[in-house]
């Protein structure tokens, strides 16, 4: 019998293994990298643009220290991006290329091997949001001169990687239910846009906002009160799992905001007093509170999901 000290390295040994075969099969993916390119595309366009609108009509250049931290949180279509071509084959690209028998020939579990998989997929979104992140904060810095509060991204990574694994539990779910990588997509985007679509409409025009504080996606649009001032905001931010980065940087810079949710009722005719007039206050919410939800949401989606993946592709049966 095996002593555990010698079965432990063993362990690591298939673990690592296995992260390596997908870290492999990731870089190779010609999707990822178009999306990682994408991604440096826009970023690349947001920082360059105002330049060279500003240089178009002879406008000087004015320092921002606050663009890197006002810029950072991937957004909920790149999260969803990210999180679609890593893993959307991560199982069902297995059982359709007939990669799944050889692979569970070998002397590795089921668990072991959805586990090496969740490793690879978080190593390799880390990376890339690791580069984007360094060539926001490069390209801030030489553009718009020395940058504010560059101690909050690391805060700012792992809030994205977190909302970004919300939608990986998800489409590995899908992956181990349909096992078919074309199937898993479909559904994966249907699934965001209904969330995305939805939670608009929902947030503004009904008193329901609080039921998207628990789906994934954009969540409730709420907005920061200016205290003392009713009906005057001092800004807008989501409140669901795609923005937990956003939510941290709110927190970290004005711990002591609450959060404020309206409705639009339109009350006919001509709105006297502007668009405020139109805006029915539901209620308000600490931002500490907004945020701490936003979190253990995303956990809960993230466990009860993987947990699910891991169920049925472990009690698959594969017929060779």
């Amino acid at each position: 019998m095996d002593k555990p000290w010698k079965r432990e390295p063993k362990l690591i040994g298939q673990l690592w293994a296995v992260v390596r075969y997908e870290l492999l099969w990731n870089i190779r993916k010609k999707k990822f990298i178009g999306v990682l390119i994408v991604a440096f595309a826009i970023t690349t366009l947001n920082l360059t643009l105002p330049v060279i609108l500003r240089r178009t009509y002879n406008m000087p250049i004015e320092a921002n220290p606050d663009y890197v931290i006002s810029n950072s949180g991937m957004g909920g279509l790149m999260l969803f991006l990210f999180a679609l071509v890593t893993v959307m084959n991560s199982i069902s690209g297995e059982f359709e290329g007939g990669t799944i028998v050889p692979l569970l020939t070998k002397p590795v579990s089921r668990t072991l091997i959805l586990i090496g998989k969740i490793v690879a997929a978080f190593i390799t979104i880390f990376a890339a949001y690791l580069l984007l992140y360094a060539y926001m904060i490069v390209g801030g810095t030489l553009i718009y001169g020395s940058q504010n509060n560059l101690n909050l991204t690391p805060l700012c990574i792992l809030g994205d990687l977190l909302s970004t694994f919300v939608w990986v539990s998800i489409i590995l779910a899908l992956g181990s239910l349909t096992k078919n990588t074309i199937l898993t997509s479909v559904i994966a985007i249907m699934v965001f846009l209904a969330m995305n679509i939805g939670s608009s409409i929902i947030s503004v025009f009904t008193e329901s906002a609080w039921m998207l504080h628990y789906l994934p996606g954009n969540g409730a649009a709420g907005y920061i009160k200016v205290v003392g001032q009713p009906m005057v905001y001092a800004g807008s931010i989501s409140t669901g799992t795609d923005n937990i980065t956003k939510m941290i940087i709110q927190y970290c810079l004005h711990p002591s905001v609450n959060v404020t949710y309206v409705k639009v009722e339109w009350r006919g005719g001509t709105p006297q007093g502007g668009l405020s007039s139109l805006l029915k206050e539901l209620y308000s919410e600490p931002l500490s509170l907004v945020l701490f939800r936003a979190i253990s949401v995303a956990a809960a989606y993230i466990i009860a999901l993987i947990t699910l993946a891991w169920y049925v592709f472990k009690r698959t049966q594969i017929l060779e």
